[in-house]
């Protein structure tokens, strides 16, 4: 697959040959839908928390006689069924990541390239670099390409004014190489990558 190599001025500066394999695989949602769910699970803290019954300030003796009240039986103000009582089955501090084998991972990154690919929302930009950290200039060069909403992939290190001048851009997000991942590319419109980006990934997928 051939794909035309455009500048930030919208011009076309050459070409760039895409491994079939890596960016032309048949696209499976299932496999999509497996390392989403993988990556939100990983990123949640797990840290909510209740207080049980055996964890709540209250007294645990015995709130009145066990028979001749005709009320029901009662041992604790630290039940559930009181206000201020603990909870039962409440949630508890715990990790919520799952596994997921390694090939299953980066199939769903090809997964994802290539349903960029076939949508015609793949760009591939010669370089995300700027002379200054101006964000009215990120915005000219998204408008002369015609993107909107974009994940942009440059190479192992992200030029320090193209960051600055994207980073309060809502849906515009810039990462490194090494931090393309399945979510980020399927939640944005478009897919910008350079030719540096282009190598590593296949690097990486081959």
């Amino acid at each position: 697959m051939q794909l035309p190599v455009k500048n930030l001025e919208a011009q076309e500066v050459g070409t760039i040959e895409l491994d079939d394999s890596i960016f032309g695989v048949e696209v499976r949602p299932d496999i999509l839908q497996r390392v989403v769910v993988w990556q939100l699970a990983k990123r949640r803290a797990g840290t909510h928390k209740v207080k049980t019954r055996g964890e709540v300030n209250r007294s645990g003796s015995k709130i009145y006689r066990q028979k001749g009240t005709g009320r029901a039986r009662h041992g604790s103000r630290r039940v559930n069924l009181f206000r201020g009582g603990g909870v039962a089955f409440g949630p508890v501090v715990r990790s919520h990541a799952i596994d997921l084998p390694k090939k299953v991972r980066a199939l769903g990154l090809k997964c994802a390239l290539s349903a960029k690919a076939k949508e015609g929302k793949l760009v591939i930009v010669d370089a995300l670099r700027l002379d200054e950290p101006k964000t009215k200039r990120v915005v000219a060069a998204l408008e002369r390409l015609g993107i909107r909403s974009a994940l942009m992939i440059g190479g192992k290190e992200i030029d320090r004014n193209f960051a600055l001048g994207a980073r309060n851009l809502p849906g515009v997000d810039v990462l490194p190489v090494q931090g393309a991942n399945v979510y980020d590319i399927l939640r944005r419109e478009t897919l910008v990558l350079t030719p540096e980006a282009v190598r590593g990934l296949t690097e990486r997928l081959a």
